[in-house]
C-alpha cells in the first residue's frame, strides 16, 4: 500500500514582496522562497504550500489579510482559472515597471554585460482586445471550477469550447467572454458552439479517446478589416460540415476567409495539414506603413498588430540604415522585418526554418514590389555558415529575432566570424537573449536596450538590443 503523503503546511500572514518568473509573485519565509500566483507585492496572505523543495516552495493564496495598495480589479470572469492574463490584478503601470525590471535583471544577472542606455519600456496603446489571433478547442469534458465542484450541482452539459487548462491536456475551460481579441471573436465562437449543441451529429472532441467531430477553431483579424475563420474537424462528414459552414457564412458575412481542415491525427497542430477554402480568400491582408502582408492560416505574424509596428520601428532605428547596407534578417518568418527595412537597405537576405513561411515572405515582397530581398529556407545553423557568407556577402547589419530558446552556438560563431558593424537582437525571452549577449560580448558592446510590451496583463515582454562591434585591440 502506498504511503499517505503528509499534508504540506499553511503559512500564515505572509507578505508578498516581489514578482517572479512565469507571472508568479514571491515571498520569503525565513530562508524559504515561496512562489505564489495571482497575488501582488504588498498583499498579506495565508499560503497553502503545494510543493516544497530544499530552498523554495510553490503554493496558493487561500486567504487575504491585507490587499496591496497597488492593485487592480480583474475585468475577466475567467481570471485565475484559464491560465492567461495572470497580471490582471496589477495596474498596467505596475506591469510595465515589473517588465522593465525583468529585462534589466536578466541581462545583468545572466548576461553579465554592460547594458549601455536602457530606454523606458514602450507600453501598448491597447490593453484589451489587442490580439489578432486566437485558437479555441472543443472538448466533451469541460473544466469545472472549484466553486462549481463545491456547489454540489449536477452538470448534465459537459461540452466546452475555449482554452486548455494549464497542465491538463484533455480539459478545456468553456469561455464565455475573452477580452483578448475583438468581440467579433466571441460572437463567432458562441454562435458555433450553440449551433453544434442544438443540432445532432456535432459531438465535441474527446481529447483522451480521440473521437468526436468538432475539434478546434482559429480566428484571425487584421487592421485592414479582413477576418479569417478556420474550423478544424476530426473527420469528414460533408453534409454536416457544409451545413455548419453555410450557417457561419450566413450569420457572419464580415468573414473574408472561411477555411476548414480535416485533422485526423493525434495532435491539434495543422501545420502539416491541408487547408481548404470554403468561402472567400485563402488569406487575410495586414498593413503596416503602407506595406501589405499576406497572412495565411499557417503564417506567423506578430499577434499584437499595433504593437508589432512599434517593435519593428525600434529594430529599424537601431539598425541605422543609410541605403548602402547588406542586411541579414535571421529567423525572418514571413519576411515582415526584412520587407519593413528593405526601403532603407541596399539588400536584405532573410533566413527561416519553415519553407512555407519563406514562400510567404517572397509573396509579401512581390505584393509590395520589393526587389531587393532574397529568402532562404533551412535550419539556421545549417544555412548560416561561413560558406554562405562568402557566397552572398558579408552583412553590414544583422537583425535576429530567434524563438524563445535563443540562438544556437554555431549561429553565434558564424555571426562573430561574419563581423557585421551592428547587430539588432529582437527577443521574446530576455533570459536566453542575455545568455547570447554574454557569448557576443567579447566582440560586441551593448549600446541600447529597448523593452516593448506586446502582451498586456501577462509577464511576457519583448526586448530589442543594439550591439556595436568593439574596436579592434591596438597593436
Amino acid at each position: 500500500m502506498a504511503r499517505k503523503r503528509k499534508p504540506l503546511p499553511i503559512l500564515e500572514k505572509v507578505t508578498i514582496t516581489d514578482v517572479a518568473a512565469e507571472g508568479k509573485a514571491l515571498a520569503r519565509v525565513n530562508d524559504l522562497v515561496v512562489f505564489v500566483p495571482y497575488v501582488a507585492p504588498g498583499d498579506v496572505v495565508d499560503i497553502q504550500l503545494l510543493r516544497k523543495r530544499h530552498n523554495y516552495a510553490e503554493g496558493k493564496a487561500i486567504a487575504f489579510h491585507t490587499y496591496a495598495a497597488e492593485r487592480a480589479v480583474p475585468f475577466c470572469e475567467h481570471f485565475g482559472v484559464c491560465g492567461g492574463c495572470k497580471w490582471q490584478h496589477l495596474p498596467y503601470e505596475a506591469q510595465l515597471r515589473y517588465k522593465q525590471k525583468q529585462v534589466v535583471d536578466n541581462l545583468t544577472r545572466i548576461g553579465k554585460v554592460d547594458l549601455g542606455e536602457v530606454l523606458p519600456i514602450i507600453g501598448s496603446a491597447r490593453t484589451q482586445f489587442y490580439r489578432n489571433k486566437l485558437e479555441f478547442t472543443f472538448s466533451n469534458k469541460k473544466w469545472l471550477t472549484e466553486e462549481q465542484v463545491q456547489s454540489g450541482e449536477t452538470f448534465d452539459e459537459m461540452n466546452g469550447l475555449g482554452f486548455h487548462i494549464p497542465g491538463m491536456f484533455d480539459k478545456v475551460l468553456d469561455i464565455h467572454k475573452c477580452w483578448l481579441q475583438d468581440d467579433i471573436s466571441n460572437r463567432i465562437r458562441l454562435a458555433i458552439k450553440d449551433y453544434c449543441l442544438q443540432h445532432e451529429g456535432y459531438p465535441f472532441f474527446d481529447l483522451r479517446n480521440q473521437e468526436g467531430f468538432m475539434r478546434t477553431l482559429m480566428i484571425r483579424t487584421a487592421s485592414t478589416g479582413d477576418l479569417m475563420l478556420v474550423v478544424v474537424f476530426f473527420h469528414e462528414d460533408r453534409e454536416r460540415r457544409e451545413a455548419l459552414l453555410d450557417y457561419i457564412a450566413q450569420q457572419f458575412p464580415e468573414i473574408t476567409s472561411l477555411l476548414y481542415v480535416i485533422n485526423g491525427k493525434c495532435n491539434d497542430t495543422i501545420t502539416d495539414q491541408e487547408v481548404h477554402v470554403y468561402r472567400g480568400n485563402d488569406h487575410i491582408i495586414e498593413e503596416m506603413e503602407g506595406l501589405r502582408f499576406k497572412v495565411g492560416a499557417k503564417s506567423f505574424y506578430q499577434t499584437n498588430s499595433h504593437q508589432a509596428y512599434e517593435l519593428y520601428k525600434v529594430a529599424r532605428s537601431f539598425a541605422g540604415l543609410t541605403g548602402e547596407e547588406l542586411v541579414y534578417d535571421l529567423y525572418t518568418g514571413t519576411g515582415t522585418i526584412a520587407n519593413f527595412v528593405s526601403r532603407q537597405a541596399r539588400e536584405v537576405i532573410g533566413i527561416e526554418y519553415v519553407p512555407e513561411a519563406i514562400e510567404d515572405a517572397k509573396v509579401n515582397s512581390a505584393l509590395n514590389c520589393i526587389t531587393n530581398t532574397r529568402f532562404f529556407a533551412g535550419d539556421m545553423k545549417d544555412i548560416l555558415t561561413d560558406d554562405f557568407v562568402h557566397t552572398h556577402g558579408r552583412p553590414d547589419v544583422i537583425i535576429t529575432d530567434p524563438p524563445r530558446a535563443g540562438m544556437h552556438e554555431d549561429v553565434i560563431k558564424t555571426i562573430l566570424a561574419a563581423s557585421p558593424k551592428r547587430i539588432v537582437y529582437v527577443s521574446c525571452n530576455p533570459a536566453t537573449q542575455a545568455r547570447d549577449l554574454n557569448l557576443l560580448d567579447a566582440a560586441y558592446a551593448v549600446r541600447k536596450v529597448q523593452p516593448v510590451d506586446m502582451f498586456p496583463h501577462t509577464h511576457h515582454v519583448e526586448n530589442v538590443v543594439l550591439l556595436e562591434k568593439r574596436p579592434a585591440p591596438s597593436e
